[in-house]
């Protein structure tokens, strides 16, 4: 669905990532991690278009990313950046109905799906209020809430999502992730940049490792997540065990 070919990206005249190739398919949540300078946000802005590439390709659902027209590629790719900024005082309900813009699906239809992202992101008691007088947690949910209703009932839909937990608790974490999860099982595909090693580990079918501007490791969180690696890459020992309630690793520091 979406996919990156040795692809090579710079910011500001300087290589950050080198030789990054995969394949994000259908029904899959990929994490991708590494330490600060990694070159994860790079690659996540080349991924949408927002900086070109330095050399390779990035494709979605088989057509170079560039050849799309923004608005067909708008219905088809729903981005959360690190931070979004909105500077006049709309209620909640209209950020959220933001999401539904590219779309040509009625009046009546859209307020449906709002409603529901709202629901899914846990922020429809919040529908009628002032988005400025927001905490940054509320904030970064009714956020989510807009990605989700962009990509609600789109097929082949992909959500990309920069470190959306950094400022949410840990209900909300797991309720974010949960909902990554959900978008995958109708048939979307998700990206999502994370610093819990944790969260990755349950939430994600693969992971991604960033180590120096290059792929270390590509695979399952058992494949990934090794004590060695993990020692070698962050700097920090861990244990790595089997989790006691899910069906994935869990990493003790």
């Amino acid at each position: 669905m979406l996919k990156a070919t040795q692809l090579d990206c710079a910011r500001g005249g300087c290589r950050i990532l080198e030789g990054v190739d995969f394949t994000l398919s259908a029904g899959e949540v990929m994490a991708v991690l590494g330490t600060n300078g990694a070159g994860k946000s790079t690659l996540m802005a080349t991924l949408t278009g927002e900086i070109p590439a330095l050399s390779g390709n990035v494709e979605l659902a088989g057509r170079a990313l560039a050849n799309w027209p923004d608005g067909e590629r708008a219905r088809r790719l729903a981005v959360l950046p690190q931070a979004s900024t909105l500077a006049f005082p709309f209620q909640c309900e209209e950020v959220v109905a933001m999401g539904r813009m590219p779309h040509d699906t009625g009046r009546e239809r859209d307020r449906e799906i709002v409603e529901q992202a709202l629901r899914a992101a846990d922020v429809a008691h919040l529908a009628q209020r002032d988005y400025l007088t927001l905490s940054g947690g509320e904030r970064q949910r009714v956020h989510l809430a807009r990605v989700l209703a962009q990509v609600w009932d789109v097929e082949g839909a992909c959500l990309l999502l920069d470190e959306p937990t950094a400022s949410l608790d840990l209900a909300h974490q797991q309720l974010t992730l949960a909902q990554a999860r959900t978008v995958a099982q109708r048939g979307g595909a998700v990206l999502v940049i994370l610093h819990d090693l944790n969260l990755a580990a349950r939430f994600a079918d693969r992971i991604l490792l960033l180590d120096r501007g290059r792929m270390l490791a590509l695979g399952t969180p058992w494949e990934v997540l090794q004590a060695e690696r993990i020692r070698s890459v962050f700097g920090v020992e861990v244990q790595v065990q089997p989790h006691p309630l899910q069906d994935c690793p869990l990493l003790i520091i």
